[in-house]
Parts: structure tokens; C-alpha cells; sequence
């Protein structure tokens, strides 16, 4: 059984509590947060779980294995380090770190203590993008473009931008989904509220190969749209998270490439675009509750000195996008080239 300490209780927090609390293999036996409301909360609901506002208590408690973390991206690195250091698990909310020199220092420390470093990409652990996964990995054939639109009416963030709080989403949908990894980004997009971070703003990531990626995150769209589109050279896909049932829809669809001409005397190759149109289908998909899913492979990674799908280099690669989309925002639209992750033995 696997010892588990849930730190912050605010707007995920309960989530991680709740799912805990029923997943095999784990015992939540703490919760730690500096509101004394909130913590009050969690008595409430879970009286057989200890509530504490010192986090240093919970490091000491020999009895916890894992460490939970949803607090204030910028206190991710202070208390997954000092758990990390005290020989704890760690299942830290995305992003992972606020920046990518943090996180490394993370990747680093998990590694050399053989410990387990697990980032929230939930996204990740749901039936759709699962889908999407295995779908790229053999039926669309070469793929062309990932293209993604995540806006709606707020909620507007204080301390990070619609690039931090939104696109690491779909970041961290690409990454898992994708067959190769970006090298470059480039962004653009403004604030519309004076002294706050940008609330708009369109991300395009470059490839090796003729692959293209365009992110688009708003906190001013009258509607809520959660929709990719990945086009390949056989098949398409629209991934609709909205949609109850149907989230993914794949479409026979593209085009197909024949033909030269001469022209001028001189051998000049022209593509002759043909358009083929076949069936739509949506395939069954597994409903189950991503997070839930997500903490069951956290524990059974820490029982059994597994890999979690989003481990700390996924969480780290998200942050390195991030952090170049950030720079190029302010270079308004440069682009930057992105260092590719290194990994520790």
C-alpha cells in the first residue's frame, strides 16, 4: 500500500483527494494546505485523513511514499525538490515547473534517487487522445499538420499568461501524440488589459520534417471550443472534447499527387492535386475518468519502478516550448530554437 500526502487543496487539489482516496494500492493519509477553510473542508468530508498547514510534517512522516502537488506553478520546484530529496514520490499539476532549468533540476533528482516523477498532462490518459496516439502511429499515414483551438470567455490568470495556463494542453497532447518533436516555435499575440500577461495568442512549431503545428489559446472567445485537427496523407482526424460521445471523428479524406508536364522545352515536374472524399467514422472510445486513470499508473509506477507516460522529461519538453514561445511573444514572433532534452543515466 502506498502511503500518499495530497498538497493544496484549492482548485484541483480536491480532485487528487477524491481519486486517492478510491484508488487501489494507495492509502491517502494526509492533505496539507496553508487554508485553514480548506483544510477544514477536507475534515469534513474525509475524517479519517490527517490535515496539517506544516509541509515539512508530511516530508518527515515516514509513512508517506508519494507526494501530490497542486499549488502556485511557482512553488512546483520548492516542494517537489524537498519531497524529492526526502526520498518521496512525486505527481506534480502541470506545468511542472516554472521554468526549464527548474525542471531539469527535477528530472535530475528523480533520476539519481531512482524516484518516481510524474507531471498532470491528464489529457494524456484519456480514451480520445489514446486514440489519436495509436491512429497516427498507423493509419493516417505521413503526417502533414497538427492544428489545435482552445478559447473561451476567461478564466482569466494573474500570474501566467493564456500561453502557460491554456496551450500546455495541447503541449502536452502534441508531444504524446505526435511521431517526432519540434525544433523551433514561434508566437504571437497581446494583452488586451493593462499590465497583465497576453490573454491571446497563436503558437506555430516548426519540424524537421514537412510536419506543421499551429496552437491557438483565447480568454476572450465568446464561445468554448476545444478542437484539433491532425491531417495526414491517408486519413484526418477531428478531436472534438466537447462532444459527449463522438470526440473523435476520422475522415478518409486528402489528396492524391499525379502527373508532369513539359513546359518551355524543359522538364518541369507540376503536382496535379485530385481530391478523394470517402467514409467518416467515430471509433469506440474508453470513457473512464482520465485522472482517475492517471493516479492508478502513478501508483502502480511507484509499486513497481515503472515510467509514468507523462514522466518529468515529458513535463520538462512542454516547459522548453513554453518558455521559447514566451520569448518569441516578446520578440513578436521570432523564432527560437528549441535544446532538446538531455536525460541522466
Amino acid at each position: 500500500m502506498i502511503g500518499v500526502a495530497v498538497v493544496g487543496y484549492g482548485y484541483w487539489g480536491p480532485n487528487l483527494v477524491r481519486n486517492f482516496s478510491e484508488a487501489a494500492g494507495a492509502e491517502l493519509l494526509a492533505v496539507c494546505d496553508v487554508n485553514k477553510d480548506r483544510l477544514a473542508a477536507v475534515q469534513g468530508r474525509y475524517p479519517g485523513v490527517s490535515i496539517t498547514d506544516d509541509y515539512e510534517s508530511i516530508l518527515r512522516d515516514p509513512r508517506i511514499n508519494a507526494v501530490a502537488i497542486a499549488t502556485p506553478v511557482t512553488t512546483h520546484f520548492r516542494l517537489a525538490m524537498s519531497a524529492l530529496m526526502a526520498g518521496k514520490h512525486v505527481f506534480v499539476e502541470k506545468p511542472i515547473a516554472a521554468s526549464s532549468e527548474e525542471a531539469q533540476k527535477m528530472v535530475d533528482e528523480a533520476a539519481r534517487r531512482r524516484l518516481v516523477l510524474a507531471v498532470d498532462h491528464t489529457f494524456v490518459h484519456t480514451g480520445a487522445v489514446r486514440k489519436m496516439r495509436e491512429l497516427v502511429d498507423g493509419g493516417l499515414g505521413e503526417i502533414y499538420y497538427y492544428d489545435s483551438v482552445r478559447v473561451n470567455l476567461g478564466l482569466f490568470q494573474h500570474d501566467v499568461s493564456v500561453v502557460w495556463d491554456l496551450a500546455v494542453h495541447d503541449l502536452s497532447i502534441m508531444d504524446y501524440v505526435l511521431p517526432s518533436r519540434p525544433v523551433a516555435v514561434s508566437a504571437t499575440g497581446m494583452s488586451h488589459i493593462a499590465g497583465e500577461p497576453e490573454n491571446i495568442a497563436y503558437l506555430n512549431l516548426l519540424f524537421d520534417s514537412n510536419l506543421i503545428a499551429h496552437v491557438h489559446v483565447n480568454w476572450l472567445a465568446p464561445v468554448k471550443v476545444r478542437r484539433t485537427l491532425i491531417g495526414g496523407s491517408r486519413k484526418m482526424i477531428v478531436y472534438d472534447d466537447l462532444e459527449p460521445s463522438e470526440k473523435i471523428k476520422i475522415y478518409d479524406k486528402g489528396i492524391t499527387l499525379n502527373g508532369g508536364s513539359q513546359a518551355n522545352g524543359e522538364a518541369v515536374r507540376q503536382a496535379l492535386v485530385g481530391y478523394r472524399s470517402g467514409d467518416m467514422w467515430a471509433p469506440h472510445l474508453d470513457m473512464s475518468e482520465a485522472l482517475g486513470t492517471e493516479l492508478k499508473e502513478f501508483i502502480r509506477c511507484v509499486e513497481h519502478a515503472e515510467t509514468p507516460l507523462a514522466d518529468g522529461h515529458a513535463g520538462l519538453r512542454v516547459v522548453r516550448i513554453l518558455e521559447a514561445a514566451t520569448l518569441s511573444l516578446a520578440q513578436r514572433g521570432r523564432v527560437v530554437e528549441l535544446e532538446p532534452v538531455r536525460r541522466v543515466a
